[in-house]
This record gives structure tokens, sequence and C-alpha cells, in this order.
């Protein structure tokens, strides 16, 4: 069997897992489209394998500027943080206090050393971080209208043609990444959808009689898919779903 690698052979799949070509599955190929966007939203709203941690550049504009925010691609899903912005390039060097804490605690840790105060003052320095350091911004993130706007003086902070790098999580892009459609979850989850679909519309001529004496039974087709749905959903919050407060946006 060939793995599914676009969104046309995922389609078929989900037909086959159904039944077809044996069966017919009585479903408009515009309502499978539908399910198939359906079921690609809901993997990649939650399921951590369709998403990537990623550092995005972002080189001010004149308009950034102008409008307090800079514009996000579409593929991104959640923001966690801007770098600090630094009013000069030549930084703290080796008297940086991050630097030297990095360094003193890295000589401290010797041979087979214990790692718990070095991961006690990463958390102290993240802390100290937050209070101290005169760089930190708000941030507020709008997916729907990919937007960061970064609370700051744009005008006295930033000039046009600097760099402002975003921390960020990432849609995989099944179109570039076809392994995707491939996905254990995201198969049964179309399935299921389309399965749905199936028993809607049969249920509407649930008891008509065929020729041959064959009865449809849409109503049973559409309670197992509910109940497919139902499993898949609770699957999908509890063993895929990232933890909610990795995201800040």
């Amino acid at each position: 069997m060939a793995k599914p690698n676009s969104r046309t052979t995922l389609i078929e799949y989900c037909l086959r897992s159904l039944g077809a070509p044996v069966v017919e599955i009585n479903v408009d190929d515009d309502q499978v489209e539908d399910r198939i966007d359906e079921a690609l939203q809901l993997f990649q709203h939650y399921h951590a394998d369709a998403i990537e941690k990623v550092f995005l550049k972002h080189q001010v504009t004149g308009t950034d500027i102008t409008n307090g925010y800079i514009s996000i691609p579409d593929l991104v899903t959640d923001v966690v943080s801007v770098l600090p912005i630094r009013q000069t390039n030549s930084g703290g060097g080796m008297f940086d206090l991050q630097y030297q804490m990095h360094l003193n605690d890295t000589q401290a840790l010797g041979y087979m050393g214990s790692l718990v105060e070095y991961e006690m003052t990463q958390q102290w320095l993240a802390l100290a971080n937050i209070i101290m350091d005169p760089d930190e911004k708000h941030i507020s993130f709008d997916r729907h209208k990919n937007q960061l706007r970064v609370d700051m003086d744009w005008s006295k902070e930033v000039a046009v043609n600097d760099y402002i790098i975003v921390e960020c999580y990432r849609i995989l892009d099944p179109e570039t990444y076809n392994d995707v459609y491939n996905d254990y979850f995201l198969k049964r989850y179309a399935t299921a959808l389309i399965k749905q679909q199936w028993g809607i519309n049969l249920s509407k001529f649930e008891g008509m009689v065929m020729p041959g004496g064959v009865t449809f039974n849409g109503r049973q087709i559409l309670e197992d898919a509910k109940e497919e749905l139902k499993e898949l959903n609770e699957e999908i919050r509890l063993n895929w779903e990232q933890p909610v407060d990795f995201y800040t946006g």
C-alpha cells in the first residue's frame, strides 16, 4: 500500500478505509475536500508533530515603525518571545553578567559534576532577566491579523533596516513536507470526518428500501463516526498536544 504523500492520495486512502471502491461512499467531492481541510486544521492546531520551533528574522521598515507592529507569516501559530533589541552592537562581552555566570558554572561542573546547581542558576538568570533587563518587551500576537505588536518606542529604539528576531512556532507546510499526509493520527481523523459526512448524507434516506431489499443504515454509520471522533479528540488533547504554557502569543 502506497503511503499518502499528497492531498489527493490522502483522500484516496480515507475512501479506501471506508470501503471504496467495493462500497460506494455517498459523499460529494467538495464535502470530502471540506473534511480534509477540517482534519488538517485540527491536526495543525493541536498535534505536536504538526509544528516546529523556529527563529524568524525580520528587517524593520519605515511602515513597521509607523504601525508599531510587524507582519508575521501565515504559518506561524504562536509567538514565544522577541529576542532583546539592543541599542548598540557592542554588547557586554566577557563583562556580561550572563556570560560570567555561564563560565563560572560550567567550570564548577567539572567531570561528571552535578547539573542541579547549574539548572538553578539558569532559573535565577531567567528571573533576573525579567526583572532587570531593560530590553524585555511586552509582545502581543494576533494570529488572524498576522500581526506582532511590540510595546516600545519604535521611533527611538529601532531604525529602518534593523533586525528583529522572533522566537515562534510554525506549521509544517504539508505541501513542502509531504510526509505529514502520512501521519497516523491525521489519516484516522480525516477518515472519521468523511465517515461522519457519509452518515449525515445517508441519514436523509433512513428506512428507504432499494431494489433488492437493501435498506440504508446511515444512522448507524453516523453514530459510529461520532464515537470515533470523540475518542480521537480526546487522544490528541491528552497524548499529542504541547503544554499550553509553552506559548505566550
